[in-house]
């Protein structure tokens, strides 16, 4: 049984992993987490953890760790499909069940109807070297001399005769019929059936040429042309109504004729995440005609809100960074001039799912938007959506295009180095919601500040409420809007490897802590790693109790926070005096980063002292602290990447 990671996702939404480890553990709320003995390995004191915000369990004794699922497998030596089927029953979440996925894609083809003698007469056609001879009087050259096209014109091609539907029309080309068809296969050979008809359409060739596009990328991305004929799918597929009904390729009128969605159209094939066709693209080659872009309905294998145009190509190409854009033929430009990654809808607007499929390649997303009134109106509206995602580490970037430009125009005005230099200055999401917040207030007066205050605070709602972003955003507002101390525009991008030589890392540490009290979830698995005797020790052990009563205004924490550490004041006064970490803090996102670089840095120095002080309980343990480590070496390298 395939279960579609939708299904998985959804079910773990609805299962409070708390609920389902408190079943076979013995759980205590210490702070903002639960603990108590591991139940894969013996152990006096508790050193198994549990995150309820972030449904996942760790155990920092034997390196134990993952969701409900996998906690329920080990527990129980279960398969995923048993402990799958269990959670669904609880959760309420239907399963796909067995062979039913497949029996969806499937239709009954027709049988092959014989042609009469007559009619075979007059539909028969030129061979393709007749095909080849010189045009009738009256048709037209191609209006270019060097034909992009040829290399899709094989002379022994059956698709080049005048009449496209030739090769569909032999009764050789379906020498044996299946009887049953398959919706995927359908669409491969409808996308190539269109891209056949392109060097049929002078037109259609002129669309492309005109956008630019070069013979590598049109075949890079099988576009094609649908012709204006109202039945030439059914023509050239005359034993597939039926598949072609259940994929919305055709309709039926409402006097009972049936009639092809996508006619003189520009096609643009639509691949899933695995490179399958689901579906198509048309625009229209007359601007005149409405709308100017019509997609596939939603069918068994096509859903347009879980589909980004692009995804499979940039995946293909490695791609690091992705970008969101607006349309099919941004995305196709972007590749042409080398940057991959480039996605778009699929004629609706960006969505939750849409995000998060993009946040599952990369932590770091951008998206480009208009500079016009509609365009500022969509980023609001996709800011509303993103915020809720927005769990620590996560990064969103704003990518605000000049007025009457798509990427396409930009780079052809500023050329590939400057957009590449305008993309990667794009405002984080702090700047771009600051200066959409003061740009209808007058911050210079009070009103004005309060409004802009009142309407971040409605944002903030929308943020994750157990990460530190929300609050790292609130003071970097105050503190832009002179409410208190500035923050430092100088950004040092070493700041993970380096730091004051009157201070050690866990100094520094501590100093961040006191500034952005919220980041202490990034340092919490320190807790279990570090000695008893650092000074951190105790700080993030106080930190642990009073994290739950923070103070939201992030002014009050810090006072709460220095009150609750009185018993170090004279320590603390001496890190604060040297660690200046105000220069390493010039933005919410910055300081987020700057807080979970530090974070794996140390983690992985104690588990490198731990593995060489040989002090293990068991070879599992052993075992799991060097996957941790080599997880965790994952993290150091792709940070260092994004540097």
């Amino acid at each position: 049984m395939a279960i579609p990671q939708h299904t998985i996702d959804q079910i773990l939404d609805r299962t409070d992993i708390v609920d389902v480890i408190g079943q076979f553990v013995k759980l205590k709320k210490t702070g903002r987490t639960y603990s108590g003995c591991c139940p894969f390995h013996q152990e006096k004191s508790p050193s198994f953890h549990v995150y309820r915000d972030k449904q996942y369990f760790h155990c920092f004794g034997c390196q134990a760790n993952g969701n409900a699922i996998r906690f329920l497998m080990d527990i129980g030596s279960r398969n995923f499909i048993e402990v799958m089927k269990d959670l669904s029953s609880q959760t309420g979440i239907e399963l796909p069940k067995d062979n039913f996925d497949s029996n969806k894609l499937k239709y009954k083809r027709e049988a092959q109807k014989p042609k009469a003698p007559a009619e075979s007469a007059q539909t028969a056609q030129p061979t393709p070297a007749q095909a080849k001879t010189a045009p009738a009087a009256g048709e037209q050259q191609p209006a270019f001399e060097h034909d992009p096209f040829a290399e899709f014109q094989p002379q022994d091609d059956a698709f080049y005769g005048n009449d496209p539907f030739a090769a569909f029309d032999q009764p050789a080309a379906f020498e044996q019929a299946q009887p049953d068809g398959n919706l995927y296969d359908l669409l491969e050979n409808i996308a190539q059936f269109y891209a056949h008809q392109l060097p049929h359409s002078k037109t259609a060739q002129q669309y492309f040429k005109q956008r630019g596009l070069s013979a590598e990328t049109i075949a890079y991305w099988r576009l094609g042309y649908a012709p204006e004929d109202w039945q030439h799918l059914e023509k050239a597929f005359p034993q597939d109504i039926e598949g072609l009904k259940l994929l919305g390729l055709i309709r039926t009128s409402d006097s009972g004729r049936d009639f092809d969605l996508l006619r003189d159209r520009v096609i643009f094939p639509i691949r899933d995440p695995k490179g399958r066709v689901v579906g198509f693209g048309g625009r229209a080659l007359n601007d005149e005609i409405k709308p100017k872009y019509i997609n596939s309905p939603d069918s068994e294998v096509f859903h347009k809100n879980q589909l980004l145009y692009g995804l499979y190509e940039g995946r293909k190409q490695k791609a690091q960074d992705w970008l969101m854009v607006e349309g099919y033929m941004d995305v196709i430009a972007l590749q042409q001039y080398g940057i991959a990654g480039a996605v778009a809808t699929l004629g609706t607007a960006s969505n939750t799912e849409h995000l998060n499929i993009l946040f599952k390649q990369n932590n770091r997303i951008t998206i480009a938007f208009d500079g016009d009134a509609a365009g500022q109106k969509a980023a609001r509206r996709t800011l509303e959506i993103a915020l809720p995602l927005l769990n620590d580490g996560r990064e969103l970037k704003f990518f605000v295009l000049p007025n009457d430009h798509d990427p396409d125009s930009l780079i052809r005005r500023e050329g590939i180095e400057n957009f590449r230099r305008l993309l990667d200055t794009a405002p984080l999401l702090s700047e771009f919601v600051f200066a959409h917040l003061t740009q209808n207030f007058d911050v210079t007066k009070p009103e004005g500040k309060s409004q802009v205050m009142g309407e971040l605070k409605q944002l903030t709602e929308l943020l994750p409420k157990t990460g530190s972003y929300r609050y790292l955003l609130q003071q970097y507002f105050r503190e832009k809007l002179g409410f208190s101390r500035k923050w430092q525009p100088q950004v040092n991008n070493d700041a993970s490897l380096s730091f004051s030589t009157k201070i050690d890392a866990e100094e520094y540490v501590i100093a961040i802590l006191i500034n952005h009290p919220y980041l202490y979830i990034h340092f919490e698995p320190l807790r279990a790693l570090i000695s008893s005797d650092l000074l951190l020790f105790n700080i993030l052990n106080i930190f642990n109790t009073i994290f739950d009563d923070l103070p939201d205004d992030p002014e009050l924490s810090r006072y709460y926070v220095l009150g609750a550490c009185s018993a170090y004041h004279h320590e603390l006064q001496h890190i604060l005096e040297n660690a200046n970490i105000s220069d390493y803090t010039s933005s919410p996102e910055q300081a987020d980063k700057l807080a979970a670089d530090f974070s794996v840095k140390l983690q992985y120095e104690c588990l490198q002292q731990k593995i060489k002080s040989k002090k293990f309980s068991s070879l599992a343990e052993m075992r799991n602290l060097k996957q941790k480590i080599y997880e965790i070496s994952k993290k150091r390298s792709l940070t260092l990447l994004d540097e």
